[in-house]
C-alpha cells in the first residue's frame, strides 16, 4: 500500500496519455495523493478536469502562472513529491529530461527534483528503437531515472512491436518497488541467456528456433532495475539490447556456455535461452549445392553442451540461485519437474509454447515456477511483468530480510 505518499504525476503527449486517468484512480485507491502535472501536448488527449476529479487535487501546467509561481511553484511541486512518475514519457520529453532542458513547467520540475524519478516510456516503434533515443535513455538510468516498459504490441499507428505504455497495474507495481527502499540486488551479479541459437550446417545454412528473446532480456532489465550487475548473453535476436546492462553476443551454444563461464562468479543465472539441442557434427566448409534428383544430403548430428546443467553443477563457483527455462508443448508441468531433477537446478520456470498459445514470438506468456516447495501457476502477463514478478521472486529469495514479494 502506498498510504501517506505522495506521487506527482506528470502526464506527457501520445495517446497512451488515457491510461494516466486510470494509474490515477489505482494510486488513489492504494492509499496514494496524487498531484498532477499536465503538458501541453497531454492536454490534447486527456482534460484537466478528469485528472483533477479523480486526483482530487489540483492539476498544474503554466510554467508561468501568477498565481502559482510567486511561491516558485516548479520547486516547491518537486520537492514536496516522494516520487515523480512520468507517464507516458514521449521520446520528445525523454530527450529533454536527458539534456536538462527546462522550457515548460513539466521540464522544470524535473530538473529542479532532489526526488526519485520514474518513467514509463511510450511512443513508436521506431521512435523507441533509434539511438538517439536509446542514448537519452542509457543517460537517464545512468543518473538513477527507473524505467518501467515499454510493452510489446499493436499501437495506434498500426504498427507493432516494443513502445506501448505499460498497463496501469504495472506502473502501480513499479511504484511500490520505487518506494520499497534501496535497491535489494545492488552488489549481486546475474548471468541471463536469452534468444536462439544458430548452429551452422554450411556457411549459408542453420538449426535454430523460433525464440525472439524477448522474455530473457526482460529477465535482465528486471533484474538491472532491482540494482544487480547483469551479463546478457544473448543469442541472434531482433529486440533491442536493455539498458544499463553488459550484452555478450554469440551464435552457437558452445559459444554461449563459453561466455557464461567467463562471466562467473556469479550470484545468479537464469538461463532463459531456447538453446538448440544438437548441432551438425561436421559442418560444411562450402554450401552444400543441391544435385538434381539426387537425395537430400544426411547430416551426422552431436549434442550441443547442456549450459544450465554446467551452470548448476556443485562446486565454488556455481551461482547461488540457479534457474533454468522449460519450453513445453504438452505436460508441460510434468516435464519441468523432471527438468529441474536432472538439471540440478534450484528453480524452472515453464511454459507452453504450443503454436495456438502464441507465447513464443509473441509479447505475453502464461508460467508455472516450479520450486522444491511446489507448483505456482502464474496467470497470462506481459512479459515485461512476468520478468519483474521473477527478479522480484529472485531478490526475496536472496534477502528475504528486505524484500517482499
Amino acid at each position: 500500500m502506498l498510504s501517506s505518499k505522495r506521487i506527482l504525476l506528470i502526464v506527457g503527449g501520445g495517446i497512451a496519455a488515457y491510461k494516466a486517468l486510470e494509474l490515477v484512480r489505482l494510486l488513489r485507491a492504494d492509499g496514494a495523493a496524487v498531484r498532477c502535472v499536465l503538458t501541453q501536448s497531454g492536454a490534447q488527449f486527456v482534460t484537466p478536469l478528469s485528472l483533477q476529479a479523480l486526483s482530487e487535487d489540483k492539476v498544474y501546467a503554466d510554467l508561468f502562472s501568477l498565481t502559482d509561481e510567486s511561491e516558485m511553484g516548479h520547486i516547491q511541486l518537486s520537492r514536496q513529491a516522494d516520487l515523480l512518475v512520468v507517464a507516458p514519457a514521449t521520446a520528445n520529453l525523454m530527450a529533454r529530461m536527458a539534456a536538462g532542458l527546462a522550457d515548460d513547467l513539466a521540464s522544470t520540475v524535473l530538473l529542479a527534483t532532489d526526488k526519485p524519478v520514474l518513467i514509463a516510456p511510450a511512443m513508436n516503434v521506431r521512435m523507441w528503437q533509434h539511438p538517439a533515443t536509446q542514448s537519452n535513455l542509457s543517460t537517464l538510468r545512468a543518473r538513477g531515472v527507473a524505467v518501467i516498459g515499454p510493452n510489446e504490441g499493436a499501437m495506434a499507428c498500426n504498427e507493432f512491436g516494443p513502445g506501448r505504455l505499460a498497463e496501469p497495474a504495472e506502473i502501480l507495481a513499479a511504484i511500490r518497488d520505487r518506494l520499497a527502499g534501496a535497491e535489494p540486488l545492488a552488489g549481486r551479479h546475474a548471468i541471463v541467456t536469452s534468444g536462439p541459437t544458430y548452429e551452422p550446417i554450411d556457411p549459408v545454412r542453420y538449426i535454430a528456433n523460433r525464440s525472439s528473446g524477448q522474455q530473457g532480456h526482460a529477465i535482465a532489465a528486471a533484474l538491472a532495475a532491482l540494482g544487480a550487475r547483469v551479463t546478457l548473453v544473448s543469442g541472434p535476436v531482433a529486440v533491442p539490447d536493455p539498458a544499463g546492462v553488459r550484452v555478450v553476443k554469440i551464435e552457437t551454444a558452445a559459444e554461449m556456455l563459453a561466455a557464461c563461464q567467463a562471466a562467473l562468479p556469479a550470484d545468479i543465472a537464469v538461463c532463459a535461452a531456447a538453446v538448440a539441442d544438437w548441432r551438425v557434427a561436421r559442418p560444411a566448409a562450402e554450401k552444400i549445392k543441391k544435385k538434381p534428383r539426387a537425395a537430400p544430403p544426411s547430416l551426422a548430428m552431436a549434442l550441443n553442451p547442456d549450459i544450465l546443467a554446467t551452470l548448476a553443477e556443485k562446486g565454488p563457483a556455481r551461482p547461488r540461485l540457479v534457474v533454468g527455462f522449460a519450453a513445453e508443448t504438452s505436460d508441460v508441468v510434468a516435464y519441468a519437474k523432471a527438468k529441474l531433477k536432472s538439471k540440478g537446478c534450484d528453480w524452472m520456470v515453464a511454459n507452453d509454447v504450443s503454436p495456438g498459445t502464441g507465447i513464443m514470438g509473441g509479447a505475453e506468456n502464461a508460467v508455472h515456477l516450479i520450486t522444491r516447495r511446489g507448483v505456482e501457476d502464474w496467470p497470462r502477463l506481459p512479459k515485461a511483468e512476468v520478468a519483474r514478478r521473477l527478479a522480484r521472486r529472485i531478490a526475496a529469495h536472496l534477502d528475504p530480510e528486505t524484500v517482499a514479494t
